[in-house]
């Protein structure tokens, strides 16, 4: 019997994401993923001087790595790289479903964030940094437009991509609903809502809640809006009312936490 084409695209693509492979770059982002259990790696190029300051993470890894001439550096990845003299290719991270990380133990009640069409890797870099500090159990984007995991992404998340969930999932709308049916109260972030995050969140900031960032310019899609339980605003004291979306999740954050 012949397969549906639905289900050879799905296999297609499950294969596609097995091959798949990431250069990691600079001292810091090697270093963490050498020094990461779960992070499967394949290939470690250094120059000699970075050999030297991760000498600890290398002999944690066992990797035995390439030494390359600093002027002609053998990793593949863009020569305007900021690489430090190190560089590692590994496979993705495989972080489980949405309902895995929504039910991660933390400290405290849970916080997701949630990227409605974020695809600067810069930001969402940021974005990992400011959800580890908070102790956020994911961040959460769409597979077709969202940042992937770059070389680019882990050096701006400075370590927090290895330590911070960081999943793509199919359709944005669904792991919302799916996340209110765990118990979640979900927000999205909207400069023209009438309630601010504090008013939103009075009362319920001992449960578990979603921030939801649309992409600066353009913002949350209808389809977003339509699905949130609310729509909220930060309190800006000026007239500018607008912040870089990775500054603004580092706000929502703090203005979400548990009182």
């Amino acid at each position: 019997m012949k397969k549906p084409k639905w289900v050879i695209e799905k296999e297609q693509a499950k294969r596609a994401a097995a091959s798949e492979t990431v250069w990691l770059f600079g001292l810091h982002a090697v270093r963490d993923a050498l020094m990461n259990p779960a992070r499967e790696r394949l290939r470690l190029v250094v120059t000699k001087n970075a050999e030297a300051k991760l000498a600890e993470a290398i002999a944690q890894s066992g990797m035995e790595p390439e030494i390359s001439d600093p002027r002609k550096f053998a990793a593949p990845i863009d020569p305007e790289s900021v690489h430090q003299g190190a560089a590692l290719e590994v496979k993705p991270l495989d972080w489980g479903t949405l309902e895995d990380a929504s039910m991660r133990e933390g400290s405290g009640p849970a916080r997701i964030v949630l990227l409605d069409r974020v695809t600067d890797p810069h930001n969402v870099g940021a974005i990992l940094r400011s959800a580890e500090v908070f102790g956020a159990r994911a961040v959460v984007g769409v597979q077709r437009h969202s940042a992937p995991e770059t070389g680019s992404l882990a050096k701006t998340a400075s370590g927090a991509l290895e330590r911070q969930p960081y999943l793509r999932i199919r359709n944005l709308a669904d792991g919302i609903e799916e996340l209110q049916k765990l118990g979640y109260y979900v927000v999205g972030l909207d400069g023209e809502a009438t309630q601010t995050i504090e008013e939103a969140l009075e009362g319920r900031t001992d449960r578990p809640v979603a921030l939801v960032l649309g992409a600066e310019g353009p913002g949350l899609r209808e389809k977003t809006k339509e699905t949130v339980d609310a729509l909220v605003r930060i309190d800006f004291a000026g007239g500018f009312g607008s912040l870089n979306v990775s500054n603004a999740a580092a706000v929502a954050l703090y203005a979400a936490r548990a009182k």
